[in-house]
Formats: structure tokens, C-alpha cells, sequence
């Protein structure tokens, strides 16, 4: 047996198998919606504030509305929803990125909100939330007395 050809079949079936391990792990958003698995956060969120507000645009295409759940506790604002599955077949698809599944996205704003105030509307596929800050959270301008 000659071993220098059997050392190249060999690192070659390793790169092989590097290439099908780092293929399927690229893929990840297939598991982004199993318990314990998530690979990535979801939705995808801009946080904005100004004097009075805190505003988030959470990207959501495919999120069946109805499903669409806003919990806000002190400054921590929880989504939950589920993506509407495709209506094309798996063994169908050549490529399917875009994984169907319940999801929950908690995050820390940067101040205390009033979630009396919270409100939401879905456009388009983004979900526009507007988070009035709490008074108590808000700095007071302090008045100083001159003698």
C-alpha cells in the first residue's frame, strides 16, 4: 500500500467532511426556532430614543399577525410570535433559509417604560413599537433659586 496516496485520500475526505459540517452549520436559521437551538436573535430590531420615547422596528416578514404578543415589564420589552411556514413542500425547496416556527425576543431597553402607553402596529412586515418613557425615568430639569 502506498502510504503517501493513502495520507492524500485521507485529507482529502477530511476536507470533505470539514466542507459538509461548516456547510450545514452556515445554515443555521433552519434551527433557529427549536428550544435550546437559537443561533440567532429574531426579529431583527433598531432601538431608537428621544426626550419622550423609546421606539423599536422589528423586522418580522412572514409573522402571522394574530400571533404578534408585546409584554413589557419596567425596561423589558418581550416579543413573541410565529412565522407562517411556506406553503411549498421541504423536500421541494432547493434552499429554505427563512424558518417557519414559534419565537420569542426579550430585550433590556436603555430606561424604564410606561406600559400603560406601549403602542404597536404591523406594516409591511415590520412591527413598529413606540415605548413612552416612564416620568420617574425621565431627568427633571432642577430650578435654582438665587439669593
Amino acid at each position: 500500500m502506498n502510504l503517501v496516496k493513502f495520507f492524500k485520500d485521507m485529507e482529502a475526505l477530511q476536507d470533505q467532511l470539514s466542507s459538509l459540517v461548516s456547510r450545514e452549520f452556515r445554515r443555521g436559521p433552519r434551527m433557529a426556532f427549536l428550544p435550546g437551538e437559537s443561533i440567532t436573535d429574531y426579529p431583527y430590531m433598531n432601538i431608537a430614543e428621544n426626550a419622550d420615547n423609546v421606539y423599536v422596528e422589528a423586522l418580522a416578514p412572514g409573522v402571522e399577525p394574530d400571533s404578534l404578543k408585546i409584554n413589557v415589564l419596567r425596561n423589558t420589552l418581550t416579543i413573541t410570535g410565529e412565522k407562517i411556514p411556506s406553503k411549498i413542500p421541504l423536500e421541494d425547496h432547493h434552499r429554505a433559509e427563512r424558518a417557519p416556527g414559534k419565537f420569542v425576543r426579550t430585550v433590556e431597553l436603555p430606561i424604564e417604560i410606561n406600559s400603560e402607553r406601549v403602542s404597536a402596529e404591523y406594516k409591511n412586515g415590520l412591527l413598529f413599537i413606540t415605548l413612552p418613557k416612564a416620568e420617574a425615568a425621565k431627568p427633571r430639569q432642577i430650578e435654582i433659586k438665587v439669593n
